[in-house]
């Protein structure tokens, strides 16, 4: 056997033992990250609940000064839509608002087409509590073969958990600072 057919047999078995790798990574994802915000559950779901406010608190809004906004539909509320254009980092997609109960539950169609097409639902669910306001920021999707190699060499639990903690951390001082004082 030449050397030729040997390293060819060999990486053979790399790339099928690495599509075996792939292939049995999970078909879907879930991130999700919560805190507790000093403000009522009715304070929170305002700032949530209107597309524009992201600009205010979401760490995604940040990663392109220069990004390119379309919004369309109404500001707030179900089918308030947010189109962006931007750097690699932020890429290229939409998010609308496809359900709103008030003051406990927003979920929304998150469409990605750059730099990798996606789509997820991404959800925030409000829960009253002691201390105010238990908020989980989550998203959830499907994951084909190339979202399955990608997860191999990039932990979207850590990049996208991180984002969600930055964005909550955000949120938490604009509710606060928001929340009606008491008199």
């Amino acid at each position: 056997m030449t050397l030729f057919w040997i390293v060819t047999i060999a990486v053979l078995a790399i790339l099928a033992v690495l599509a075996v790798a792939i292939a049995r990574q999970p078909d879907s994802f879930r991130v999700a990250r919560s805190t507790v915000i000093d403000a009522p559950p009715e304070t929170v779901f305002a700032i949530l609940n209107n597309i524009r406010r992201g600009i205010d608190w979401s760490p995604f809004e940040r990663s392109d000064p220069n990004m390119k906004r379309t919004f369309t539909g109404p500001d707030k509320g179900v089918g308030a839509t947010l189109a962006w254009d931007g750097n690699r980092q932020c890429g290229t997609g939409s998010i609308r608002i496809v359900e709103s109960i008030p003051h406990r539950h927003i979920a929304l169609a998150l469409e990605m087409s750059r730099p990798m097409k996606a789509s997820n639902r991404v959800t925030f669910t409000l829960e009253p509590s002691p201390q105010g306001t238990r908020l989980t920021w989550a998203m959830e999707g499907p994951m084909n073969f190339a979202g399955k190699a990608f997860s191999l060499v990039c932990n979207s639990e850590k990049m996208v958990g991180g984002m969600f903690e930055t964005g909550l951390a955000e949120l938490k001082q604009l509710a606060e600072w928001e929340a009606p004082r008491a008199a």
